[in-house]
C-alpha cells in the first residue's frame, strides 16, 4: 500500500476519546452546579473559569491559594474500585490549607489524568470533589481531564487540586501574634486522612494483610478510605468571634514537623501526649509495622487534624464553640519560650 492510500488515524486509534470527555461533563454538570455561590461568573465548560470578588463583598482582600494531591491513597481506591470520596479528600487537603491562614476558600479546580478515561469512574471522583466542596463552601469552577495512555497503566488515575480563597488584609492568620501562656487546642481527624499511606501500603504488603478484614464494623480497606475531615465552616464560625493567633493542619511531617511552621522565633510548643487517646488504627499500625512513636508524630496526624493556638482566656469558650460546631475537641499544650522552634513532648502517645 502506498504511503497515499494509508489509512487516516484518529486521535481516538492513539488513545484518546473525545467525545468521552464531552460526556463526562455533562455528566458531572448536576454537581458542580450544587456547589454554585456568590462570586460565580461563569459556567463549566469554558476556557477558564471566572470569578467577582466584588460579589463577596470583600473590601481589601488579600488572595491565598493552594494545590495538593490524594498521594497513594488513590492507589487503595483503584485496588478497591470504590472512587466515591477520594473526590473529598483532594479538597480537603487544599482547603484545610487555605482555612488556616485565615481564608474563605472561594473556588476549586480539579486535574483528572487516566491512561484511557473511564467515564464511570471518573463522574464518582468528580462528584466526589463536588461534594468536598459543598462541605467547604467552594464553587467547583472549573477543571481538566486528560488522557494519557503512555503515561498511566490499566486502571489507575491520579489527581491534583487548585484552591484559591480570599482574607481581609487585617484579619491574616500568620502565627505573628502567637506568644509564650497561649493554649494549643487539637481538633480529631477523621482517620488518617491523606498522609502516610505509603508507609499503611508497605505494612499491608510486607505482614500479608487483607484489605478484606473485618475493621470496626466495615472492612480494613473501606475504613483506610475514610476521607479527610474539612474543617472549614466551623474554624470560619469562630475566627470571626475570636482572635484566633494560629491554626496549623496536620498533614504530612505529623504534629512534629507542622506545628513548628506557625511559631514565632523563641518559641516552642509543649505537647502533652495524655490529653487524647490515641484512635486505634494508629496504635495497630504501631504494633503492626511495628512503627515507633516518635515516627508515628512526624508522619501520621496521630487523631489531631488541625490544631489552634488561642490566647489562654479565650480556649475554654472556643473549644465550646467547636464542640457545638459538631468538633471534637482536646486540650493538648500550651506555648513556652524556648530554641530552637520545635515541638517538646511529654506523656505517652500510647502504652507499650
Amino acid at each position: 500500500m502506498s504511503e497515499h492510500n494509508k489509512e487516516s488515524l484518529t486521535y481516538r486509534d492513539a488513545g484518546v476519546d473525545i467525545d468521552q470527555g464531552a460526556l463526562l461533563v455533562e455528566q458531572i454538570k448536576p454537581a458542580v452546579k450544587r456547589t454554585h455561590r456568590s462570586g460565580v461568573a461563569s459556567d463549566i465548560g469554558g476556557f477558564g473559569g471566572l470569578f467577582s470578588l466584588k460579589e463577596c463583598g470583600f473590601k481589601d482582600p488579600i488572595l491565598v491559594a493552594a494545590t495538593d494531591g490524594v498521594g497513594t491513597k488513590l492507589k487503595l481506591a483503584i485496588d478497591l474500585e470504590r472512587h466515591q470520596t477520594v473526590g473529598i479528600d483532594l479538597v480537603a487537603m487544599c482547603v484545610n490549607d487555605i482555612i488556616v491562614q485565615g481564608a474563605e476558600p472561594l473556588f476549586f479546580l480539579d486535574y483528572f489524568a487516566s491512561s484511557k478515561l473511564d467515564v464511570a469512574t471518573a463522574r464518582k471522583v468528580i462528584e466526589g470533589i463536588a461534594r468536598g466542596c459543598e462541605i467547604a463552601g467552594a464553587a467547583l469552577l472549573g477543571g481538566e481531564t486528560a488522557e494519557m495512555p503512555d503515561m498511566y497503566r490499566d486502571k489507575d488515575y491520579d489527581l491534583a487540586g487548585f484552591c484559591v480563597g480570599a482574607v481581609e488584609r487585617d484579619q491574616v492568620i500568620d502565627g505573628s501574634k502567637v506568644k509564650a501562656g497561649d493554649k494549643i487546642l487539637g481538633l480529631a481527624s477523621s482517620g488518617l486522612h491523606s498522609n502516610g499511606y505509603s508507609l499503611v501500603r508497605r505494612i499491608l504488603s510486607e505482614r500479608d494483610i487483607s484489605l478484606d478484614g473485618e475493621w470496626q464494623g466495615t472492612t480494613l480497606g473501606e475504613y483506610l478510605l475514610e476521607p479527610t475531615r474539612i474543617y472549614v465552616k466551623p474554624l470560619l464560625r469562630v475566627i470571626a468571634d475570636f482572635d484566633v493567633h494560629a491554626l496549623a493542619h496536620i498533614t504530612g511531617g505529623g504534629l512534629t514537623e507542622n506545628i513548628p511552621r506557625v511559631l514565632p522565633a523563641g518559641t516552642v510548643a509543649h505537647i502533652d501526649l495524655d490529653t487524647w487517646q490515641l484512635p486505634a488504627v494508629f496504635l495497630w499500625l504501631a504494633r503492626t509495622g511495628p512503627v515507633e512513636p516518635t515516627e508515628l508524630l512526624r508522619t501520621f496526624n496521630c487523631g489531631i487534624g488541625m490544631i489552634m493556638i488561642v490566647p489562654a482566656n479565650d480556649a475554654a469558650e472556643i473549644s465550646n464553640r467547636l464542640t457545638e460546631l459538631g468538633e471534637n475537641v482536646f486540650a493538648i499544650g500550651e506555648i513556652g519560650e524556648g530554641v530552637p522552634t520545635e515541638v517538646i513532648y511529654r506523656g505517652k502517645l500510647f502504652n507499650d
